[in-house]
């Protein structure tokens, strides 16, 4: 009975690989944001002329969007990967990111929030630029959203915080 109970508890704890299709599949859908991202950076550069100033800045607002989400694909792809899949073996190498030693399955989802709030703060900004062609309606429901995100992340945050010194050795 032992034997059974081992077998299926190394079948249970190999079943974590069946995470990295999905991890694969962020890659790929970087990449394809990449090639957005290019093709908008390449729009800029050719139309910078005939571009007003609003324009122009909601358009470089679209990239630091991109951005942002790029940040938050390599942060799940790598936080949860090395979190859930398999130890990525970077201590030697000269540009391992700081928060990866930091890393765990609840500060991977403070950062993964803190991100959504900053990607809803650049479309709000995007929103309050664009005033005049959105509905009071639809401005609402973007700060509603957006203050949303803010509460469910700052509660995320106190939640790890209180977890975290729990664990922690007293000292006295």
């Amino acid at each position: 009975m032992k034997q059974a109970e081992t077998l299926l508890e190394k079948f249970v704890f190999a079943s974590r690989w069946l995470q990295a299709p999905i991890y694969l599949g962020l890659i790929l859908g970087a990449v394809l944001y990449t090639y957005k991202f290019m093709q908008e950076l390449l729009h800029l550069l050719l139309e910078v002329h005939n571009l007003g100033e609003e324009t122009l800045m909601l358009g470089i607002l679209t990239l630091v969007d991109v951005s942002m989400v790029m940040n938050l694909l390599v942060m799940v792809v790598i936080g949860g990967w090395a979190t859930f899949v398999s130890h990525i073996d970077l201590e030697s190498h000269e540009d391992r990111p700081d928060w990866l030693e930091k890393i765990n399955a609840g500060t991977l989802k403070v950062k993964l929030a803190a991100s959504l709030v900053g990607i809803s703060g650049i479309h709000l900004l995007k929103a309050f630029i664009n005033i005049s062609q959105k509905s009071t309606e639809q401005v609402l429901w973007q700060v509603v959203i957006h203050v949303v995100f803010l509460l469910t992340t700052l509660v995320l945050a106190y939640t790890e915080k209180i977890l975290h010194s729990t664990h922690e050795p007293q000292s006295h």
